[in-house]
């Protein structure tokens, strides 16, 4: 399968998809508070979500049975939200929201820190929300895939944190997931040459102990081997001629005026 370059009403349309899921998850943000549980989590996702005119894109996905991932402490990714699964002072929590409207789909996520946390845990977060940065930044047409990967990987390790190789970021626009997988390892001027058009998610997960992950016997949840906390922070970038569009930043006009996303201190 090919990869998709999108141009025009395509791309406007993408930035409103965007925008419903940056505005979901800060609306999710501001509601953040010990003692609620990770399916308080999926019901605010699945009000929001409707209140904008989307739907979920994440609900049945492959069978996934909720509206978005929340992904507590060494959880690594695509955890299920529980009614009896219930958020702690010290905890750190990734929410996951994506968001099809119109066709498209907006892909973000960030994690937060509940209340006073370990020093540890306010490392790894900070880490993985810098590695997102850094994977970004090196995102323009003319770039290569392994470019991401290396920005990423350089600086969680220079950070003493490491990089999950088995899960990646993906391309995405009319479909949820499509291609290219976008590792968050890499060498420098390897892999596919970036196009101006092409959409991706820049998602790493970032673990404080060692990469190695397994998945739970539902299937879906992914945690890391050693027990070690684990952080991520994603959103959608648009590759462009100049660099790129990051498609998932809140817009402060058409937002909930909820906290912004990229808040992650709870």
């Amino acid at each position: 399968m090919g990869i998709p370059l999108l141009k025009g009403t395509e791309i406007d349309r993408l930035r409103l998809a965007g925008q419903a899921a940056a505005g979901t998850l800060a609306y999710v943000a501001a509601r953040l508070a010990p003692g609620i549980s990770t399916a308080d989590i999926d019901a605010w996702v699945r009000e929001d979500t409707a209140r904008r005119g989307g739907t979920p894109s994440q609900l049945g996905y492959h069978g996934f049975p909720a509206t978005v991932c929340t992904s507590r402490n060494h959880v690594v990714c695509h955890g299920i939200p529980h009614a009896d699964e219930r958020i702690s002072p010290g905890d750190i929590i990734n929410v996951d929201v994506t968001t099809c409207l119109s066709g498209f789909h907006g892909d973000t996520s960030a994690t937060f820190l509940i209340g006073e946390v370990s020093a540890e845990a306010r490392h790894v977060v900070d880490v993985a929300r810098r590695c997102r940065d850094a994977g970004i930044a090196v995102v323009r047409h003319g770039a290569r895939l392994g470019d991401i990967g290396a920005a990423i990987e350089e600086l969680a390790r220079k950070e003493g944190c490491s990089v999950v190789h088995e899960f990646g970021g993906h391309g995405i626009g009319r479909v949820m997931h499509g291609p290219p997988h976008v590792p968050h390892v890499g060498k420098r001027g390897t892999g596919i040459t970036l196009r101006s058009g092409m959409v991706l998610t820049i998602e790493p997960m970032v673990n404080l102990g060692r990469p190695e992950v397994r998945v739970l016997p539902d299937k879906w949840t992914v945690v890391t081997e050693d027990g070690s906390l684990s952080a991520q922070f994603e959103h959608t970038v648009l590759v462009t001629r100049e660099g790129c569009e990051v498609l998932t930043l809140q817009d402060p006009v058409r937002g909930s005026g909820a906290p912004t996303s990229e808040r992650p201190h709870l």
